[in-house]
């Protein structure tokens, strides 16, 4: 067994393990959270540099042998997804410590997002699908006690709302396993890649139409967004932050993984389909986003038109390669590196937004620690009294808009760039429409809660508010996201380049394929792409 691959689902499971025997000991537990994440933190980095030469690491639990096994794999995608989990986990953990009140704390907070953390991480790393439906049930178990912590009755009906509609999607994810199992005997993904094409297409086809389904909620993709705004704004802002950096995520991924691995063989359709909800997501996302005025809305809204963005690569890559197989060689060829370029904007996008959404989340923390709201009538003032903060609110908010040269800048333009060589060019004018809205949104906020003075008859706390320990653990976990946000947008090509290589690896499953079923030739062919820098 490779250590090193199960350590990140092994790491934050005995954190939230040690964590529950010092349930009376709040000190330990604090200390035993933060020493979990970041050995977490670590263990992802290892294995990101062990699969960042191009190699894929399989391991087989329990002695039996693959495809019957339980698979946990890694590549340069999932251990990217891996780090970016760590990196939240460490950052909402110690932003915890002077954001989380000790009633709060005491519900069982640090066991809980250390559940979740593993729950993630085995999303990630998971090389079967039946595995994939235990760890999305985790991570809802996990997620769902954490939105109720406090029982507020605001958090109480967003939790009814979030877990109905996901219960929705587990429901549709089960069955559409069990078909697929049905269908092709396997439900390990390596396996699925070499034995689907042998199924009915018919078949084939409604059952990853299923797993559209199934996924785009967890991804709050349209049209089944509507649990996210209706949520994510009631729980406490760093339980907030966490949701908005990972979940929607692994959704994503989830669709990412299985449309480039398994259902391959009908993309001019299910492809056009993920391309349509993406502009959908954008636009609804964005739109919805515009008439709100409360910080954490507009931000829910937005994680919703962001999940678009990263849905559009995944689309387009889809239809650019069904397209190669009927054109002629220049073209082909053409429309081969269109699709790379595209998934790798994709997943820099998803790097990108992760660190971005978190970010935003906490700065609406520190904004309703000093107000005691987020709504926008009710706030302002915060740059003449805290600039400190106003420029850590701007970093975030202009890189989620795309403002040159930050991190969104790079990852809108790697996409839109992809999608005129693929000649999407609707989708290419819907991107740059809704990055627009995103502006005027960013702006809305930064008008009324940072640049304009406080509404008449409220006194303005942020000038008598003492910075204490609390505010400055928050304020500095700020700033180091931050920092990476700016880092990210000023030396974006090895991101991109990191994002490249992913992007390759997806579009070869027979190098996945080979590395799961024991190293032995794969007849899956994989795709001669090169994306180019943006």
């Amino acid at each position: 067994m490779n250590l090193l691959l199960v350590l990140p689902i092994l790491i934050p499971l005995t954190a939230a393990a040690l964590g529950l025997t010092a349930w009376k000991r709040p000190g330990l537990q604090r200390s035993i959270s933060v020493a979990g994440a970041m050995a977490l933190l670590v263990a992802s980095v290892m294995l990101l540099a062990a699969t960042n030469r191009g190699d894929v690491l399989a391991t087989q639990m329990g002695g039996w042998e693959a495809p019957y096994g339980i698979t946990i794999v890694a590549d340069i995608l999932s251990s990217i997804m891996v780090l970016l989990n760590a990196i939240i986990g460490l950052a909402v953990v110690i932003y915890s410590l002077g954001a989380l009140d000790p009633q709060r704390e005491a519900f069982g907070f640090h066991p809980l997002v250390h559940a979740l953390l593993a729950a993630v991480s085995g999303a990630f790393l998971t090389g079967d699908l039946f595995n994939l439906y235990v760890w999305f049930e985790v991570m809802l178990m996990s997620s769902f006690v954490l939105l109720t912590m406090g029982s507020g009755r605001a958090q109480l009906e967003g939790a009814i709302k979030y877990v109905a509609l996901n219960l929705v999607s587990s429901a549709l994810f089960l069955a559409a396993v069990g078909l697929l199992y049905g269908a092709t005997g396997t439900l390990n993904m390596a396996h699925l890649a070499e034995r689907i094409g042998s199924a009915d297409p018919r078949a084939t086809t409604l059952i990853a139409m299923l797993f559209m389904v199934a996924f785009g909620i967890k991804a709050a993709a349209f049209p089944f967004f509507f649990w996210l705004p209706a949520s994510y704004h009631t729980p406490p802002p760093v339980v907030s932050a966490l949701f908005a950096g990972l979940l929607t995520k692994v959704g994503v991924y989830a669709l990412i993984r299985t449309f480039t691995l398994c259902f391959t063989g009908d993309m001019a359709f299910t492809h056009e389909v993920i391309l349509w909800i993406a502009g959908f997501t954008m636009l609804s996302g964005v739109l919805g986003a515009a008439v709100q005025s409360e910080f954490r809305r507009i931000l829910s809204f937005h994680i919703v038109s962001q999940i678009g963005y990263m849905l559009m690569g995944l689309g387009m890559a889809g239809v650019a390669l069904a397209a190669a197989e009927s054109a002629d060689e220049s073209t082909a060829v053409a429309l081969r590196g269109a699709a790379a370029l595209a998934l790798t904007g994709s997943i820099f996008y998803v790097m990108h937004h992760i660190i971005v959404k978190t970010n935003l989340f906490l700065v609406s923390g520190i904004v309703q620690r000093l107000f005691g709201t987020g709504d926008l009538d009710r706030v302002g003032g915060i740059w003449r009294t805290r600039p400190v903060l106003s420029i850590m609110f701007l970093v975030p908010a202009m890189s989620l808009a795309g403002i040159p040269i930050l991190s969104g800048f790079w990852a809108k333009l790697t996409l839109v760039r992809a999608g005129l060589l693929a000649e999407s060019w609707w989708i290419v004018a819907v991107a740059l429409f809704v990055s627009l809205l995103t502006l005027f949104s960013m702006t809305k906020i930064w008008g009324e809660a940072f640049w304009n003075a406080m509404p008449p008859g409220r006194e303005d706390p942020t000038a008598t508010v003492r910075s204490d320990r609390g505010l400055r653990i928050m304020m500095t976990v700020v700033m180091l996201l931050g920092a990476v946000t700016l880092a990210i947008g000023f030396a974006a090509q090895p991101v991109f380049d990191l994002a490249g290589r992913a992007a390759k690896q997806l579009l070869s499953p027979g190098v996945y394929a080979d590395a799961v079923l024991g190293g032995r030739q794969s007849s899956i062919p994989p795709v001669d792409a090169d994306g180019g820098a943006p």
